[in-house]
């Protein structure tokens, strides 16, 4: 078998494909810190197939396999954690919102969907894949929650594989061919029943609608399988009532992990192995061409791969790992059994350990967008000229920094695992996501913003104080004269009472109007005070200075 017809030709034994989908959600209770959303899909909503799912960490343990043990201590004890929570009780800590050994990772699980019919583009044949499983991922304290969606099928076509992995997880298509058919997106989609019984459709190829909701909302259309999906959750921009509302926080293209088994991995071209590491579709035919050019890929296999197993040796040789980021591919031998197996082999590493530290990865980045989106839309509704914005504003911002120190010592870590495997994976997905960069802007916006607060709230105080001491400075000739009056330079004891009161009031107006005055000119007397102790400063200035108190001037702002 010639190279140039390898790809066509070569069949992909077993194939998986694992998509991630991250929304943010929108408050259910405002001005409420943490929300748990999830507590809505326990209620008795009409509609409402998701459940959720209980982990196998049971007493008795009659659930927890040797999967879940090597799944397990995989990774560092935080992140175990992070993603399983401790079965010992808090007391000690009197922390009511969390159950205790409670895990602050939710999953919800629908089981009404059993397959999915697509046809990647025009004339294809179409193709059945099988669901795994379609889970929701809530965390607690932080209002983002991740799709995710995994299929698999046999005997499919490298090609085929490569158009689903590029295709399949596009949320809307990103425009439009001669024919009408949606650019970069599935031809058409069906999420089948068991039975077979469609529930729900693709509608790419509707342009009207997506350029009209675009035009309305100025803010992008979810395609209807994926609205089909999430539901009860609904798009926030929707007039459709929904107990949780979400919205589009990521790239439309979701990150994407696949399993591809194929019989003589060596055999694969190179530029086929960039188009998976990459994510880009299948060629035009030739198996010799680019993606891009040689010199943009020439340190491909340093940058996307791990080939630790890229060899002749080892219970899976030739397996090859490719990292980019949104991308987690693993492409070995199908007739390795090791490879296949789906409770101690890659198979099963790739659907556990590598698909968590992945999804753990994509919640990171989802939080920082999340957090950066949420101090842009405080200031877009700030006015300086309203009390009730700027208290507001202050909440929001107190508020989301709380949440972010939260986030720093709970969610972010940069090491998950001392295994050199998973470690390895890890490190290339997180380098890829600049995780370091984007953690470091949002951790900047953050401090800046609490600094303009404290900045703020110390300029109000200091000016409070200004004002204070100025009416009392100017109050002094007041209380010195009035003082006076209590040493009975006039006597006014032995009036009738009626008296006494007009003697009080006749005082009390003067002497209130000139408080509220000084306040007002609190900020120019404070001025002429300045002068006035600077002895550098001539007698005739100091008298100009004294005359700019009652000048009309331009005010200087405060």
């Amino acid at each position: 078998m010639s190279e140039q017809s390898t790809s066509s030709t070569t069949v992909v034994r077993h194939f998986r494909q694992i998509l991630l989908w991250p929304l943010q959600l929108m408050p259910i209770r405002p001005g409420t810190q943490i929300q748990e959303h999830w507590e809505l899909l326990d209620q008795e909503i009409a509609e409402n197939p998701w459940r959720e799912l209980l982990d196998e960490f049971t007493p008795d343990g009659k659930e927890f396999q040797l999967r879940h043990y090597s799944e397990f201590v995989t990774f560092l004890p935080y992140v175990q954690r992070f993603i399983y929570g401790e079965s010992r009780a808090k007391k000690e800590m009197g922390n009511k919102d969390e159950e205790p050994g409670s895990s602050p990772m939710r999953v919800y699980r629908r089981h009404d969907i059993a397959s999915v019919r697509m046809v990647t583009s025009r004339g294809a044949l179409p193709i059945v894949l099988s669901i795994a499983h379609i889970d929701l991922y809530f965390f607690y304290d932080i209002d983002v929650v991740m799709l995710n969606v995994e299929v698999h099928a046999d005997n499919l076509t490298l090609p085929q594989v490569q158009e689903l992995l590029y295709r399949f997880g596009r949320a809307y298509p990103a425009g439009w061919d001669e024919h009408g058919d949606g650019l970069h997106s599935l031809h058409s989609l069906q999420w089948l029943d068991k039975d077979g019984a469609v529930l729900a459709q693709s509608d790419s190829g509707d342009r009207d609608k997506f350029l009209s909701f675009v035009s309305k909302h100025r803010a992008p259309r979810i395609s209807s399988h994926w609205f089909f999906l999430m539901k009860p959750l609904v798009l926030d921009h929707v007039e459709e009532q929904g107990v949780i509302r979400y919205r589009q926080i990521e790239y439309y293209r979701m990150p994407v992990m696949g399993l591809i088994a194929v019989d003589e991995p060596r055999k694969v071209p190179r530029n086929d192995f960039i188009r998976l590491g990459l994510g880009i579709g299948a060629g035009n035919g030739n198996d010799n061409s680019m993606p891009y050019s040689e010199s943009h890929v020439a340190d491909f296999e340093k940058q996307f791969c791990d080939d630790r197993f890229w060899c002749d040796v080892g219970p899976s040789p030739n397996t090859r790992y490719l990292a980019g980021g949104r991308t987690l591919i693993v492409v070995g031998d199908a007739q390795s059994k090791y490879f296949l197996d789906n409770e101690r082999g890659v198979l099963a590493q790739f659907r556990h350990q590598h698909f968590l530290l992945f999804l753990i990865a994509h919640f990171q980045r989802a939080a920082l967008l999340m957090f950066a989106d949420r101090l842009a839309e405080a200031l877009k509704k700030l006015d300086i000229g309203a009390t009730d914005s700027v208290r507001r504003f202050k909440r929001s911002v107190r508020q989301n920094f709380e949440i972010f120190l939260r986030f720093t010592h709970r969610y972010w870590f940069h090491e998950v695992s001392e295994q050199s495997q998973a470690r390895s994976l890890f490190d290339l997905t997180f380098h890829h996501l600049k995780l370091d960069a984007l953690f470091d802007e949002v951790r900047e916006r953050m401090h800046s913003m609490d600094q303009y607060l404290d900045t703020d709230s110390t300029r109000r105080h200091t000016n409070t104080v200004l004002r204070l001491t100025v009416v009392t400075t100017f109050g002094l000739i007041g209380t010195i004269t009035t003082g006076f009056i209590g040493m009975n330079l006039i006597a006014l004891t032995e009036i009738p009472l009626i008296e006494k009161i007009i003697f009080f009031l006749v005082i009390f107006a003067p002497i209130a109007f000139l408080t509220f005055y000084t306040i007002v000119k609190s900020r120019r007397l404070s001025d002429f005070l300045d002068v006035l102790s600077d002895e550098s400063v001539s007698a005739r200035d100091k008298f100009r200075a004294l005359i700019d108190v009652w000048r009309k001037k331009r005010m200087i702002d405060e």
